[in-house]
């Protein structure tokens, strides 16, 4: 089943050409926490990355973010790049998901609180 998904869907993993063309034209250059895999063109114009999973661009930390943007040369495997005390870990984007945020009353939260500031119209 795991190979008939790589023929017809690009959101899980890379494709058969994609895998393809990363044999050919791609060195691998390091491999993050998430288990997402960096590749650089042989000379060294392109960047890309194979995620571990879905395909969801919020699970690339900054740090390899502005390498692949080529904002920098250094790659994070290299040496960490050094950050401010108050900056906060890299999380990825969870909206569409069970983890997403929900504020107090909202139908999302398992247990919605009593809502004191709003009544329903009721028509006369």
């Amino acid at each position: 089943m795991k190979k008939l998904l790589r023929w017809f869907t690009w959101w899980n993993g890379q494709t058969i050409n994609t895998q393809f063309f990363t044999w050919r034209n791609g060195v691998r250059v390091g491999e993050d926490a998430q288990g997402n895999i960096y590749y650089e063109s042989k000379d060294g114009k392109k960047r890309w990355v194979i995620y571990n999973g879905l395909s969801e661009a919020s699970r690339v930390s900054p740090d390899w973010h502005g390498w692949l943007h080529h904002t920098f040369d250094e790659r994070p495997d290299n040496g960490p790049l050094a950050h401010k005390s108050w900056e906060k870990p890299h999380q990825e984007n969870l909206t569409g998901t069970p983890a997403a945020y929900a504020p107090a009353g909202s139908i999302r939260r398992a247990h919605p609180a009593d809502r004191s500031d709003y009544d329903a119209w009721q028509p006369e």
